[in-house]
């Protein structure tokens, strides 16, 4: 139930926001329809551009996932960008040099990917519970670091000769990814870690406790759960989804090498993701592929109605915005009627 309400009243403040966004696009002198319909054709209206869609939202669903499990465990991670190019350098790297062929292969490129995304992430959960460090801060700054060290490492070590910018050499093409009518193979895996995710979180022991940890820190500490261990695990996995992600960029994108600025805004996508879908899991994948259809489709609205395709990312902004002031308000309300209705049965059962 409680998903259900995250998921509706997101759509509230989704709604919301098209009638914002459009008295924006009205006073740049466009019209909104012709701009939310060129949206749609890219965005929905074919088969190929569904797949643009769900191609589109394969990151944002892992880097969206992995923020939402850790801000719902009361963990601060806005480390996702620097994980997520970590993890794509060592898929670039191992895509490249890697002597295991085929299917083993990719299987190895990926859970490496993962496990130093993961040793990444869990770098600030170590110096948290051995340094009282802040992991907003080191996060943060273990990005800077991340950005840093991969631009040097694709520009000087491993810098393709043949490249005009800073980039890998182009992985094995045993190693690239497939697609199935035009949809990337790297969208079910993304998929796959939604259900083992979902599993984790709410079957295993581990998960438990991390939820614990969310709902009331000390508590949960009382209780028997090791927050501080907890924190470096939950970080750990969190790094590992934002890894996977990296690695999939690679072996499922149209790059197949590392570059500079492969990342995008995903790592930063995922943090509104996690906002916007109630740090639920499964929330936050439903609405990782709605942001993947305002990526494809705000291609569309630059090529036929001029307008930038830098707008969606205001659009998402105000999502972001107009979502947490719907849902804090439904609850206000919510919250006021039943006790006002529980006061009254109180009354009429005192007399």
């Amino acid at each position: 139930m409680k998903s259900l309400n995250k998921i509706l009243t997101g759509i509230i403040g989704i709604a919301l926001s098209f009638l914002a966004a459009a008295v924006l696009i009205k006073l740049q002198g466009n019209s909104p329809i012709e701009a939310y319909r060129a949206l749609f054709n890219y965005g929905l209206a074919s088969w190929f551009s569904l797949s643009s869609t769900l191609n589109n939202a394969t990151p944002l669903i892992l880097t969206g996932m992995a923020a939402a499990i850790a801000f719902s465990s009361n963990v601060v991670n806005l480390g996702e960008p620097g994980q997520l190019i970590v993890g794509a350098l060592t898929a670039a790297l191992l895509g490249y040099y890697l002597p295991i062929p085929g299917i083993l292969g990719i299987f190895v490129i990926l859970v490496i990917s993962g496990i130093v995304g993961g040793l990444y992430g869990g770098l600030a959960g170590v110096l948290k519970k051995y340094y009282k460090m802040d992991e907003f801060i080191t996060t943060l700054m273990l990005n800077f670091i991340a950005d840093y060290l991969t631009l040097y490492l694709a520009t000087y070590p491993f810098l393709d000769e043949n490249s005009y910018v800073p980039a890998t050499h182009m992985i094995k093409r045993e190693f690239f990814l497939p697609t199935i009518n035009g949809i990337n193979i790297s969208f079910f895996i993304a998929i796959f870690m939604v259900f083992v995710s979902f599993f984790v979180v709410t079957y295993l022991k581990k998960g438990y406790e991390w939820r614990m940890m969310g709902h009331n820190y000390d508590f949960s500490k009382i209780g028997g759960c090791k927050n501080e261990e907890n924190l470096i695990w939950v970080m750990f996995y969190t790094g590992f989804l934002s890894g996977l992600a990296g690695a999939l960029l690679i072996l499922g994108g149209t790059q197949h090498r590392f570059i500079k600025g492969i990342g995008a805004n995903y790592g930063w996508d995922g943090v509104m993701l996690a906002i916007v879908g109630g740090n639920g899991v499964v929330e936050t994948s439903v609405f990782a592929i709605f942001f993947g259809f305002l990526k494809a489709g705000g291609i569309g609205m630059e090529f036929e109605v001029s307008i930038p395709s830098e707008f969606t990312m205001v659009l998402q902004a105000i999502i972001v915005l107009l979502v947490v002031a719907t849902r804090s308000t439904i609850s206000y309300y919510s919250d006021k009627i039943k006790a006002s209705l529980k006061a009254k049965r109180v009354v009429k059962s005192s007399d």
